[in-house]
């Protein structure tokens, strides 16, 4: 039996290079972790699912989803009301994470990249056959524009084959795999929409001002012209053409703070407002009536998950779902040509997902499989929301997570912060949390100033606050866990992936003192080497970075005051820092340049670093290497439990 706090080393070196060697820090209470419940295998959160994301065939005959063969996450297809279930692709070293089914139902697209560099190359798998065909070349940015019942041997696809930093629509011909050039950038468009009669005929662009523009045009061929202008602070973006091409729905927050749902008409500009939440924006998520192309519901998200329903005719079907629901949250994941099967996530905060069939004839729900049933015996945390008041007042929607069968003061906590930035932490399960929920610590994410979700002024809070206000929001949320007498102020560790690294990296940086360790993934060090170094395709969104981060130029001092890279010599708490070797978004100098700064000046930090990974870890493998690293690292330092961690096969690891 291992004794608490002891974490044995099995790896080749003896400990991980470069983390500071000292004994570890005892939890104030060991009774409290005796009465924990049993801990949950590593194995289990961090492998990949057994099964998940499945999808109905158009045809409503068979299920896709996604589960392992071999440990790398594939498609996998079944008859409906069958158990015939059997693997179509069969990648042996990167999980699918993205695939579809053909209109014809007779076929599956699915995207992959290689070793996370992002190229994303679109293929089909025949199912009838078995052969797997590669669509779209070696090397180019595929991301599917639109896929139409109507039209079911052709794809619509944008690549940027023929410059890099700009995306191109081609239109895939299906019975010949032949791609032809169907609309030309006009060089600053980084979304598309089509219309009913599958013709590309808005584009959201971006100017160099940093302002949003909505390009319509009459057909093919035809000037495209401006029919809104959103200024840098606004968000907008089209959601569907009206069948007749007449009109547009968007979501939109000109005039309002909240994103809304609303009716553009072309003809006239007239705006009218079809729905609104006055709490968050309205979701992207929508159903949308695939012959009339009206909106029929749409997704709300303020503290979790819920949704407004403009069909009258799913009224009663929602009613049914939400019944089912309890109190998890549900979604709807695809559905038949026809209308009829829907096939339903249901999950919540103690839940994975769990997904079902439901029949609208006779409203029936029939249960498919859950993604990890035999993470059901184990005990999780209930993830409590939280509004915080930052120390200007601005309020911050965070949830809290407690580990089950402790008293809940005076915790060892992790602070988890969302990467992005402009996107938002949720209630839902998360692994990550119920990982270190499970090992004894207490959770905090926030969504501070910036995030996205909570109207156009919360969002532009955070223009050129990085490393200031929003980590200041960051500070503020752990004063508040300290002051209720949750957390230890002593054992706060503050944590991270993107964004969310880049913040754990400014923590140690900036307030030296607030925080006992550090975990950064795939994080930022330096502002003006991230900008120097965006991916191509990001190049038309050079403008937003500019507003939101800086610019490179006349806030070049303002770049250097909020990089971590600068103030290394102030870190003093134990650090550990992991990079994607083939991250195009954050690439390895960003690490590569603090990790020298701190050993330069004496300090120690660990650096491990995944040759087969990008911006963040796909692979099971490496997934489980990171967090057996993590804990043990945690368990050190904050005196939580510890799950005896041995070097896992199949990692490609490079401790440096």
């Amino acid at each position: 039996m291992m004794k608490r706090g002891v974490v044995p080393v099995l790896l080749a070196g003896g400990l991980l290079a470069g983390c500071p060697d000292r004994p570890p820090r005892r939890p104030r209470a060991e009774s409290d972790l005796a009465r924990m419940p049993p801990l949950i295998p590593r194995q289990l959160l961090f492998a990949g699912p057994g099964r998940a994301r499945p999808a109905v065939s158009p045809d409503g005959r068979r299920l896709a989803y996604l589960s392992p063969v071999k440990g790398v996450v594939n498609v996998w297809v079944r008859t409906v009301g069958q158990l015939d279930d059997r693997p179509v692709t069969h990648d042996t070293r990167r999980s699918i994470a993205r695939y579809f089914w053909a209109m014809d139902s007779q076929s599956l697209f699915y995207l992959q990249d290689h070793g996370g560099d992002e190229n994303d190359r679109l293929h089909r798998v025949n199912l009838n056959t078995g052969r797997v065909t590669a669509l779209t070349p070696m090397g180019v940015r595929a991301r599917v524009v639109a896929v139409s019942k109507h039209h079911p041997r052709q794809l619509l696809v944008a690549m940027n084959q023929r410059k890099r930093s700009l995306f191109d629509v081609y239109r895939l011909d299906l019975a010949t795999g032949r791609l032809g050039l169907d609309t030309v950038n006009p060089g600053r468009v980084v979304g598309w929409q089509v219309d009913f009669g599958y013709r590309v005929r808005a584009a959201r662009a971006v100017t160099p001002s940093g302002r949003s523009q909505l390009l319509v045009r009459d057909r093919p061929g035809a000037p495209w012209r401006v029919v809104r202008d959103w200024s840098p602070t606004d968000q907008g973006r089209s959601v569907t053409f009206s069948r007749d091409g007449r009109s547009l729905v968007l979501l939109d927050n000109q005039g309002t703070d909240k994103a809304r749902l609303v009716r553009l008409d072309l003809a006239s500009g007239r705006v009218t407002e079809l729905c609104l939440d006055t709490r968050a924006d309205l979701s992207r998520r929508v159903l949308i009536h695939p012959d009339e192309l009206t909106v029929q519901a749409i997704a709300t998200n303020f503290l979790k998950l819920g949704w407004r329903v403009l069909d009258h005719r799913l009224r009663a079907d929602f009613a049914h779902l939400r019944r089912g629901a309890g109190r998890l949250t549900f979604r709807v994941l695809n559905r038949t040509s026809d209308g009829r099967l829907w096939v339903v996530q249901r999950s919540g905060d103690t839940q994975r997902s769990r997904y079902y069939l439901y029949d609208r004839v006779g409203r029936k729900s029939r249960f498919l499989f859950a993604v990890r049933p035999e993470l059901e015996r184990f005990r999780l945390a209930p993830m409590v929301p939280h509004v915080i008041r930052a120390r200007d007042s601005l309020r911050l929607v965070s949830y809290l997570t407690l580990p089950p069968g402790r008293s809940p003061r005076r915790l060892p906590m992790v602070l988890l912060v969302h990467g992005g930035p402009w996107s938002r932490d949720r209630w839902r399960y998360d692994a990550w949390t119920q990982w270190l929920a499970n090992r004894g610590y207490a959770v905090l994410q926030v969504n501070f100033r910036g995030s996205a979700g909570f109207g156009k002024a919360f969002l532009a809070a955070g223009n050129r606050e990085w490393g200031r206000k929003m980590q200041r929001d960051l500070s503020d949320a752990v004063r508040w866990a300290v002051a209720r007498g949750t957390a230890d102020p002593a054992r706060v560790a503050i944590m991270g992936g993107s964004y969310g690294g880049y913040a754990a990296l400014a923590g140690v940086a900036f307030t030296p003192r607030r925080y006992a360790a550090a975990v950064d993934l795939v994080g930022p060090s330096n502002l003006e080497t991230l900008l120097a170094s965006i991916p191509p395709y990001w190049k038309p969104l050079r403008a937003l970075f500019r507003v939101r981060v800086g610019d490179p130029v006349r806030d070049r001092q303002l770049l250097r005051q909020r990089s971590p890279l600068h103030f290394a010599h102030r870190i003093r708490a134990p650090l550990l820092i992991f990079q994607g070797k083939n991250d195009p978004r954050v690439k390895p100098a960003e690490s590569e340049q603090i990790v020298r700064a701190i050993r330069r000046r004496g300090g120690r930090v660990g650096y491990v670093v995944y040759p087969d990974e990008g911006h963040g870890l796909r692979r099971a493998a490496n997934r489980l290497d990171f967090a057996g690293r993590v804990e043990r690292f945690l368990g050190r330092h904050l005196g939580g439990r510890v799950e005896p961690y041995v070097l896992q096969e199949g990692t490609s690891a490079d401790v440096r």
